[in-house]
C-alpha cells in the first residue's frame, strides 16, 4: 500500500512540475508576443484545458481520431512554448509568424475545446448489435401461419325423389300398425325395412307421413 502511494505521489509530483514550468514557458511565449497583462496568463490556462479535453475524450471516448489530433496539437503548442524559452529563440525580437500564432491561438483552442466537450461520441458496432439483438429477443415469436384452408362449396340440394302414391298409401298402413303395436311412431329406419325401399325414398316418404 506504501509502495503505491509512494508510486502515485511521484506521478502527482512529476505532473504538477511539469505543469508549472509548461504554464510559464507559455506565458513568457504570450508575454514575448504581445499579449501582456492578464491575457498572457489565459494562454497557459487554454493550452492545459485543451490538453485535458483531448484526454479525456481518449479515455473514454470512442471518436479517438480527434481526440488525437487535439491532443497532439496542444502538446506542440506546449513542446514549443519549453522548447523556444530554453534560448533557441530571442524574446526580445519575437518573428511575426509566431505572433500570428499566438493571437490565433485562442480561436483554435475554442474549436478544439467545443468539438470534444460537447459531440456526443458515436457508438461502437459492438454495442449497436447487442441493442439489436437483445430487441430481437425481447419481441414475442410470432404464431406460425396455418395453411389457408380451401372454401368449402355447398353441395347441390338433392332433388326430391317421387314416391308413388300407392307406395305411400302402404307405408300409411305400415306406420300405423307399428304405432298400434308399439305405442310409438315410426322412424325411418324401421320404415325403409319394412317397404325395402332405398335410403332417400324412405325420407321421402316418411316426409308425407
Amino acid at each position: 500500500m506504501r509502495a503505491h502511494l509512494a508510486r502515485v505521489d511521484a506521478v502527482l509530483v512529476q505532473a504538477l512540475i511539469a505543469a508549472a514550468l509548461s504554464f510559464a514557458h507559455i506565458h513568457d511565449i504570450a508575454m514575448a508576443a504581445g499579449q501582456d497583462g492578464w491575457k498572457a496568463w489565459a494562454y497557459p490556462i487554454s493550452v492545459d484545458l485543451l490538453l485535458v479535453a483531448a484526454w479525456r475524450r481518449l479515455r473514454t471516448g470512442t471518436a479517438k481520431a480527434a481526440a488525437w489530433c487535439w491532443f497532439v496539437i496542444a502538446l506542440t503548442a506546449s513542446l514549443g512554448a519549453n522548447v523556444a524559452t530554453a534560448g533557441l529563440l530571442d524574446m526580445t525580437d519575437v518573428p511575426a509568424w509566431l505572433r500570428i500564432l499566438v493571437a490565433g491561438w485562442p480561436a483554435v483552442a475554442f474549436l478544439g475545446g467545443t468539438l470534444l466537450a460537447h459531440s456526443a461520441p458515436k457508438e461502437t458496432t459492438d454495442e449497436i448489435d447487442t441493442e439489436v439483438i437483445e430487441g430481437q429477443e425481447n419481441e414475442p415469436e410470432a404464431a406460425p401461419e396455418m395453411p389457408a384452408q380451401p372454401a368449402i362449396e355447398p353441395s347441390p340440394s338433392t332433388p326430391p325423389v317421387p314416391v308413388p302414391t300407392a307406395l305411400v298409401d302402404h307405408a300409411r298402413k305400415v306406420a300405423a300398425e307399428h304405432h298400434t303395436r308399439t305405442g310409438a311412431p315410426i322412424d325411418t329406419p324401421t320404415l325403409r325395412a319394412r317397404l325395402g325401399v332405398p335410403a332417400p325414398m324412405a325420407e321421402a316418404i316418411a316426409a308425407q307421413l
